[in-house]
């Protein structure tokens, strides 16, 4: 799998976890102390996110980061 694709697929997840919580881009910056349009460009797949980030983001989205075996 290339980089391009897995921002895209992790933004994505992020992106939908957070709108099933019923939470906007700025509930999750105010909550992690990312800026809100870091958020925005992580969940676009524009930008790669850090191990350290990703926790933070998936902490404030009640989630974790698991390891999942490739198809």
């Amino acid at each position: 799998m290339n980089r391009d694709y897995e921002r895209l697929r992790i933004g994505t997840e992020l992106a939908e976890r957070r709108k099933q919580m019923g939470k906007t881009q700025a509930d999750i910056a105010d909550a992690t102390g990312v800026q809100r349009n870091h958020i925005s460009r992580i969940e676009a797949g524009r930008y790669s996110v850090g191990f350290d980030t990703l926790q933070t983001i998936a902490e404030a989205l009640d989630a974790d980061i698991r390891i999942v075996p490739r198809e």
